[in-house]
């Protein structure tokens, strides 16, 4: 990239997005600039190092245990007495007039033929080479009878046999748990040196944010960005600063910018990088210092208006403003520096193999992520693709990991084994996997399972995405809402050989429209679709395509495409949104989406909510807790507005 610090270049790179880096380039372009290391060491004290990374070797200053001790309730004696005893010859040994318990100094030594009651813990008194446990001796008069003879050095806890003094205890760039702690306080140190954690400031660029909490205004979103960016700079030992949402204004905008990096040191905004407001945030940036902007354009998905800048030594980083390309572009490609500010070793990844059940697109020449869920199929893990977009935020709690589908592919071919970075270690598939058509009682359902302890995952494919799951065996229930013409039935037609039907719930399907409209108000099923159909200006809603509304839909439409037809979301909730908010003046839904936005619903045609499975099921006991729970769930469903069956 040539000359990223002449402001006037660097603005006209960025404003035209010339220069698209590959990730690899653009990393070492940063890692170049920037040159990153720990930015000093602070004493902290024993209370407060969780978390913390050492920042040199500690060598213990005493031994530990610091004194010879005794391990068991028992006599210290010397172990030359009992080399003769037995059961049918005892030695008897007087015992010496002092009782030694934790804490307590030895005051007498032990003398041949004598012993001294010792407690756990207690410091081994002069004379004395080995412990009798108590339950090895009998009282006899002033003494015991001891019936075995011990070797020298028994359950005796050594002086410095755990730590001893002088040996490294913990090495620099420990990350300090639990453990440590106990390491630290056990030779007396109340305090260790740690490298100072980075403090990174946190902005969120755009005239549309709203802090949660707000009220959200029209056309406005809740900042989401910000505290889960913050949330994920603490999980890489940063002190994280978040400093709230600023408008798209070059004078407010310049002012806070400046004002974060002066104080603070790393900066990383969220939204802005693309063309338009992101030439405004880029040109604010590129003044902060040199050498200034080093990559705007990777060549990532998601992710490829990130901008990577160094100011005076310090890393500036514009993420993009979705939520998903905002956190790869984090983790993959700004969290690895500040790890090395924050004197952490790189993050080791797991991972595990997966099998991909349908063909992953992908675009050439760029490095794709793309986030998965796992499920147990017939030949090990299953790897979902959550195909959410980019300005997803449930796709993170729905996927266990992603896959790198490389700049140079365009495609992964169902059946691939490919290999999938898990979020976390402890990621498992889940005991149940419901994949299908999706309904809010579902989730009461599932939610009664969680509360027993029994882990499932939902992932909505629609009805005939879920019966081929079910089919290839990469998922245990089938959620489907069917209809066969040619039976006049729900959903038992479309069942294959050896699968069976779990009886759901009956809800109602109907077209859904602000209240007052005139075309459907007050009017039958045929009549309102036939003023629906007649208007140009009206516009429709769709499902997505495998959906089981979707068929009931192109059923009703007998072959029509009305404007908005291509607009097919995959949930009803999408559908009323879309009604409500003036988008879409119908479209088809069940009668609890409609009610909960206070909307007008025409009812059309009861369904079967009904659930397949195999009826030699992988996890027989999950499937049965899934059947208790279903039942179990009759109040709640009711509740909902379902009809349980």
């Amino acid at each position: 990239m040539s000359a990223p610090n002449a402001p006037g270049l660097a603005g006209h790179q960025q404003e035209q997005f010339l220069q698209v880096l590959s990730r690899d380039d653009a990393e070492a372009a940063f890692m170049a600039a920037l040159g990153p290391r720990p930015l000093g060491a602070e004493e902290v004290a024993l209370e407060a190092l969780l978390g913390r990374v050492l920042a040199r070797d500690i060598a213990a200053p005493v031994d530990a245990p610091p004194f010879d001790r005794a391990v068991v309730d028992g006599f210290a004696l010397r172990a030359a007495d009992l080399f003769e005893a037995s059961e049918a010859e005892p030695v008897r040994l007087r015992l010496n007039p002092e009782v030694i318990h934790c804490g307590t100094a030895p005051a007498l030594p032990v003398a041949p033929g004598t012993a001294t009651p010792i407690a756990t813990g207690g410091p081994i008194p002069r004379g004395a080479d080995a412990v009798v446990m108590i339950e090895h001796t009998e009282p006899e008069g002033d003494g015991i009878a001891v019936a075995r003879a011990v070797a020298p050095g028994s359950f005796i806890g050594f002086a410095g046999s755990d730590i001893a003094r002088g040996q490294t205890l913990l090495r620099r760039g420990v990350v300090i748990g639990a453990r440590e702690v106990a390491m630290l306080a056990a030779v007396g140190l109340d305090r260790a040196p740690v490298w100072r954690k980075p403090r990174v400031a946190v902005l969120s660029t755009g005239d549309e944010l709203v802090r949660p909490g707000d009220p959200l205004r029209p056309a406005g979103v809740y900042d989401s960005n910000g505290p889960v960016i913050a949330a994920a700079l603490a999980e890489n030992g940063c002190e994280a600063v978040h400093l709230g949402a600023i408008p798209d204004d070059e004078a407010q905008l310049t002012e806070a910018v400046r004002a974060a990096f002066a104080a603070h040191d790393a900066l990383i905004l969220s939204g802005g990088t693309s063309k338009g407001a992101g030439d405004l945030t880029t040109r604010v940036i590129a003044g902060l210092g040199a050498p200034g902007i080093v990559a705007h354009g990777v060549a990532l998905k998601p992710g490829k208006p990130l901008c990577l800048a160094v100011c005076d030594g310090k890393p500036v980083a514009v993420l993009p403003g979705f939520p998903t390309s905002a956190m790869f572009t984090l983790h993959e490609m700004v969290a690895p520096v500040l790890r090395i500010m924050a004197g952490l070793p790189p993050r080791g990844a797991a991972r595990i193999e997966a099998v991909l059940p349908l063909r992953l697109g992908s675009e050439l020449g760029r490095t794709e992520f793309a986030m998965v869920a796992l499920t147990e199929g017939p030949e090990g893990a299953v790897a979902h693709p959550v195909g959410k977009g980019s300005g997803a935020v449930t796709a993170f709690a729905q996927a266990d990991g992603f896959l790198t589908v490389p700049a140079l592919v365009d495609s992964l071919a169902a059946g691939t084994r490919a290999e999938v970075t898990l979020f976390g270690v402890g990621v498992a598939a889940p005991r149940l996997a419901v994949i299908g058509s999706h309904c809010v009682g579902l989730d009461a359902v599932v939610g009664r399972l969680a509360g027993q302890g029994m882990t499932a995952r939902i992932l909505a494919t629609g009805s005939q995405g879920g019966l081929a799951a079910l089919a290839r065996r990469e998922c245990d229930i089938a959620p489907i809402h069917l209809f066969d013409p040619a039976t006049d039935s729900f959903n038992t037609p479309y069942l294959a050989d050896g699968m069976r039907l779990i009886p759901g719930w009956r809800r109602m399907q109907g077209l859904v429209f602000r209240a007052g409209d005139a075309r459907l108000a007050g009017k039958g099923v045929a009549e309102a679709l036939a003023a629906l159909l007649a208007d140009p200006e009206a516009i429709m809603v769709n499902r997505n395509q495998g959906a089981g509304t979707r068929v009931l839909i192109d059923r009703l439409l007998a072959g029509a495409r009305p404007q908005g037809y291509w607009n097919q979301p995959n949930s009803h909730n999408a559908v009323a949104a879309a009604v409500a908010q003036g988008r879409a003046d119908w479209g088809v839904a069940i009668r609890p989406a409609a009610e909960a936005l206070g909307l007008g619903f025409l009812p059309v045609a009861e369904e079967h909510y009904d659930f397949a499975v195999w009826q030699d099921p992988r996890d027989a006991a999950a499937l049965e807790a899934f059947e208790a729970a279903l039942a179990q769930s009759r109040d709640e469903l009711h509740a909902l507005g379902f009809d349980p069956r």
